[in-house]
């Protein structure tokens, strides 16, 4: 049974930084592409960061320069280390496959910014 948990979320003020963490069961972690996503409030969800089993990263034009999506494999972790947070980067943010699998969501990590 394939599972994401993710964690690390919380409330940060503007400008401030945050690193979530997802850790995977169930899955051959080191054999797919992983990313990280999320959801605000009467959005949809989406893509944040992916990274390649190779560990080729690519990023929203909103997160650009700010966020860093890493991996462990012998952990089977992913991270998401965000930095100079906005406002607008508040919402729950999940791990997935990339491309993602609907019955592989987790409960997602809450982060809030206050501005």
């Amino acid at each position: 049974q394939v599972q994401f948990v993710e964690s690390g979320g919380g409330l940060v003020q503007a400008g401030g930084s945050l690193r979530l963490s997802c850790a995977a069961s169930g899955t051959t972690f080191s054999a797919n592409a992983i990313g990280w996503y999320r959801q605000a409030p009467e959005k949809q969800r989406e893509l944040v960061a992916s990274i390649s089993v190779s560990g080729i990263t690519n990023y929203a034009d909103s997160v650009k320069g700010r966020f860093t999506i890493s991996r462990d494999n012998a952990k089977k972790t992913l991270y998401l280390q965000m930095n100079t947070l906005k406002p607008e980067d508040a919402a729950v943010y999940y791990c997935n496959y990339y491309p993602s699998y609907r019955q592989y969501w987790g409960q997602g990590t809450q982060v809030t910014v206050s501005s």
